[in-house]
C-alpha cells in the first residue's frame, strides 16, 4: 500500500507554492503513485502582479519536469481570470491551447505550462494532483475498467475513456467535477486518476487512500493465483544471469546502436523474473504500453526473445535477428501511421525482455537507460493488476502513436540539450587517478562520454568517478581497481564496463610509469617492469577490446598516450624509450589489423608533463634532472625552452588530443601520431 509521508513538521510554514512544491515532491517520492517525470499538480493561490495588484493565480507543473524533484522555479503561474473562461468553450485545438495559455502567464521566463493545465483550471477547488498510479490504471487498462471502478469506489468516482490529454479530456473531467459534487475522483480510462480538495494535505491524503483502495481491491482478487501463469523455464542463478548478460550485453548493444550509440542496462529483479520467464509474458507484452506517458522511453512494446537456454551463442544470434525483426515492424508502425511532415525516431527497441535471462533496458545515456527501466517495472505492476482482475487493454496502434510522435510530446524532447560530440559512447580510461589520465577522464565526460576509471589506486579511481558523477549526471563514470599488467585484471575492468553500461566504444591505454638509469645500471627487474606496463598493458587491453568489438560489431577507438621518446633517442632511458617506441608500433600494428572491422588506433605523443603526474613524482623528475645537469627547480624551465613554441605542456593539453581522435572528427584516421609537445624538432613524425 502507497505510504503516506505528509509530515506535519515538514509541511508547517509553508504556504501557496511552496506548499505545492512539498506536495509535488511527496507524490513523486513514490514511483508505484506517479511515474517518472509524468503526472501533474496544481495549486489557486492568490498572487501579486507586477501592478501590484492581487491576482487568482493558478500553479501548474511545467511541461517535463518530474514531480520527485520539483522547484518554484518548475512550476508556472496563470491568471485564473483569464483562464475561466474557456470552459465555456465546446473545442480547442492543441496549438490554439498552448498559444492561449502563454499569454496568460503572470510573469517573464516562467516554463512552459503542463500539458494538462486546463484540467487543473476547470475543477472548482484550489488543489490538484493528476497521477499514474500502478493500482488505478490497472482499473484503467482493465477490459471492463468502468465495472471494476464501481465496485471500488461506487458513487465516488467518475469514469472518462481515454481521449488524448488537451482540452477536450480537461474540459470532460472539469464538467464531471462540477456535475457530481460527491464524487471524490475520476478515473481516465487506460490513463490515471485525478483527486481534487480546497485544502492541500486533505487532496494529498485522499490521492493516497484512493490509491491504497484500488490496490487493495485488486491485491485480494489476485492472492493465491499466478497471475501471469506458471514459469515456463527453470530459474537460473543470479550468478549464471549475471555471466550470461555480460556475454550477450555487447551484441544487444551492437544491434541497437547502428544508428546512436546507447546505454544498456540490465536487470533481474524478482518482478522482472516472475513476469518474463511466465507463461504469458510473450503475449501480455505484445498488448502495448500500459500508460500513455511511458511511450516516449519504452516505445510501444518491449521486443521479446523467447530463448530455450540452449547456449549464449544462439542468444547472441536471436538478439541480433530480434532487434533486427522489431526495428522492420517499427518502420510499419510508422508508415502506417505518419504525417507527411512526421520523421521517424531511432527504430531499435527501447525495452528488450529474455525469458530465463531479464530486462535490458536502453538510452541515449545510462539516465534515460534508467528511465526506460523505471517505467518497465511500472508497466509489468500494471499487467499484473489488470490481469487480475480480467484483461490488460492498452493503447490501438494509432492512438500510441497519436501520443508518441504528439507535438506536444515532442516539444519536451526538444527541450532537452543537443547531444554532445560523445552522447551515447562509452569509454575506458587506464591510468585515470590522476595527470593525463584524469584530465582525459573528465574531457571525455564533458563531450558527452560515460566513462570507466581504471586505475591501480582504487581510492583515486573513485574520486575522480565520484567527481564526474557529481558534474555531469547519473552514472556518467564508474572507478575500477586495476593493476594493467594482470591479465584477469584487465578482463575484469573491461566486464565492469559490460556490466555498466553495455560494452565499450573507446579505451585510451594511459597508464604508465618512468625510471630514468644509464643502461649499465638498468636492472632486469626495471626493464621488466617498464615493458610489462608501457607494453605488456597496453597489449592485454587493446586485445581484450578488440574481442569485444568484434562482437558489438559497430567499430572501436583505441588511443595510446605514448610519448615522444618513443621516436627519438634519449639518453638514460633505454628502458623507458624502447617501451614507449614498442607501444607506438604496436598501435601501428593494431590499427592495420582493426581496419577492416571499423576500429581506429591513434597515438598522442606527450612530452614533459610534469604537472598532477604520479609518474613525475616517483623519482623521475630528480632523475631527468640529473640527467640533464640542472636542479629539479629548474627542471620545467628547461623543458619549456628547449620546445619550439616555448609552452608548457599540461595534461589538459593532452586529453584535448585524445578526445580530438576519440571523437568522430577523425572518423576517416587510423595509424595516426598527434605530438603534443611544444614542437621537439627531433621528434617530428616522418
Amino acid at each position: 500500500m502507497p505510504a503516506n509521508l505528509w509530515n506535519p513538521s515538514d509541511a508547517a510554514g509553508l504556504a501557496g507554492l511552496d506548499l505545492l512544491v512539498y506536495r509535488s515532491r511527496l507524490l513523486g517520492a513514490d514511483r508505484s503513485v506517479c511515474n517518472i517525470f509524468g503526472g501533474n499538480t496544481g495549486s489557486k493561490t492568490i498572487e501579486t502582479d507586477f501592478r501590484g495588484r492581487p491576482v487568482r493565480t493558478l500553479w501548474v507543473k511545467g511541461s517535463g519536469s518530474d514531480l520527485a524533484s520539483m522547484r518554484a522555479k518548475d512550476f508556472a503561474g496563470l491568471r485564473m481570470e483569464d483562464i475561466e473562461p474557456l470552459f465555456a468553450r465546446q473545442e480547442m485545438s492543441d496549438e490554439e491551447m498552448v498559444a492561449y495559455l502563454s499569454q496568460c502567464l503572470l510573469g517573464l521566463n516562467m516554463p512552459r505550462q503542463s500539458i494538462e493545465t486546463l484540467l487543473h483550471a476547470f475543477i472548482p477547488a484550489a488543489h490538484t494532483d493528476h497521477t499514474h498510479p500502478d493500482a488505478v490504471i490497472s482499473l484503467a487498462c482493465s477490459l471492463e475498467g468502468k465495472r471494476w471502478m464501481r465496485e471500488v469506489y461506487g458513487d465516488r468516482a467518475a469514469w472518462v475513456d481515454y481521449i488524448r490529454p488537451g482540452f477536450t479530456l480537461s474540459r470532460q473531467i472539469g464538467a464531471a467535477v462540477r456535475d457530481n459534487p460527491q464524487i471524490e475522483c475520476v478515473v481516465m480510462g487506460k490513463h490515471g486518476l485525478v483527486t481534487w480538495d480546497d485544502d492541500p494535505r486533505t487532496c494529498y491524503d485522499k490521492t493516497i487512500r484512493i490509491i491504497g483502495e484500488a490496490e487493495q481491491f485488486i491485491a485480494d482478487r489476485a492472492r493465491g493465483r499466478a497471475v501471469f501463469g506458471p514459469p515456463v523455464v527453470v530459474e537460473r542463478s543470479a550468478e549464471s544471469r549475471t555471466e550470461i548478460a555480460r556475454a550477450i550485453a555487447p551484441a544487444l548493444r551492437g544491434a541497437v546502436s547502428k544508428l546512436a550509440r546507447a546505454v544498456v542496462r540490465f536487470d533481474d529483479a524478482a518482478d522482472v523474473l516472475e513476469f518474463v520467464n511466465s507463461e504469458r509474458a510473450a503475449e501480455l507484452s505484445a498488448v502495448g504500453a500500459a500508460c500513455p506517458d511511458h511511450l516516449v522511453h519504452t516505445k510501444r512494446a518491449p521486443l521479446f526473445i523467447d530463448w530455450d537456454g540452449a547456449d549464449v551463442e544462439s542468444l547472441k544470434n536471436a538478439v541480433r535477428d530480434g532487434v533486427a525483426r522489431y526495428q522492420s515492424e517499427y518502420e510499419t508502425y510508422f508508415k502506417a501511421h505518419a504525417a507527411s511532415n512526421d520523421k521517424m525516431f531511432n527504430p531499435a527497441p527501447r525495452v528488450v525482455l529474455v525469458r530465463g535471462l531479464g530486462m535490458f533496458t536502453t538510452g541515449r545515456d545510462a539516465g534515460l537507460a534508467q528511465v526506460s527501466n523505471d517505467l518497465y517495472h511500472r508497466a509489468i505492476a500494471v499487467m499484473r493488476g489488470s490481469t487480475a482482475l480480467d484483461q490488460f487493454t492498452s493503447l490501438s496502434p494509432a492512438e500510441a502513436f497519436a501520443i508518441e510522435y504528439w507535438p506536444l510530446e515532442l516539444y519536451k524532447l526538444a527541450q532537452r540539450p543537443p547531444d554532445k560530440d560523445l552522447a551515447g559512447r562509452i569509454a575506458v580510461v587506464t591510468g585515470a587517478a590522476s595527470g593525463i589520465g584524469r584530465a582525459t577522464a573528465i574531457r571525455l565526460a564533458q563531450e558527452g562520454a560515460h566513462v570507466v576509471i581504471a586505475d591501480l589506486n582504487s581510492d583515486g579511481a573513485q574520486t575522480v568517478a565520484d567527481d564526474i558523477v557529481k558534474r555531469f549526471g547519473h552514472k556518467r563514470a564508474i572507478a575500477v581497481s586495476c593493476n594493467v599488467t594482470e591479465e584477469a585484471q584487465v578482463i575484469a575492468a573491461l566486464q565492469s564496463a559490460v556490466a555498466a553500461y553495455g560494452g565499450i566504444d573507446i579505451v585510451v591505454n594511459n597508464a604508465g610509469l618512468a625510471s630514468s638509469n644509464p643502461v649499465v645500471d638498468t636492472s632486469t627487474a626495471e626493464w621488466n617492469k617498464l615493458m610489462s606496463v608501457l607494453a605488456t598493458g597496453y597489449f592485454l587491453f587493446a586485445r581484450e577490446a578488440f574481442k569485444l568489438w568484434h562482437t558489438q560489431d559497430i567499430g572501436g577507438n583505441l588511443i595510446f598516450v605514448a610519448s615522444k621518446n618513443g621516436l627519438i633517442g634519449s639518453k638514460n632511458a633505454a628502458a623507458y624509450g624502447a617501451a614507449k617506441a614498442a607501444e607506438i608500433n604496436l598501435a601501428r600494428c593494431l590499427a592495420e589489423e582493426g581496419g577492416a572491422h571499423g576500429i581506429r588506433v591513434n597515438t598522442v605523443n606527450p612530452d614533459a608533463v610534469l604537472s598532477g603526474s604520479s609518474i613525475w613524482d616517483s623519482g623521475w623528475r630528480e632523475a631527468r634532472a640529473k640527467s640533464m645537469g640542472i636542479s629539479v627547480d629548474q627542471l620545467e624551465e628547461a623543458y619549456r625552452q628547449r620546445n619550439t613554441l616555448k609552452v608548457s605542456i599540461y595534461p589538459e593539453d593532452i586529453a584535448e588530443a585524445i578526445a580530438f581522435f576519440a571523437s568522430d572528427r577523425t572518423a576517416k584516421t587510423t595509424g595516426g601520431i598527434l605530438n603534443v609537445d611544444g614542437g621537439v624538432a627531433a621528434a617530428y613524425v616522418r
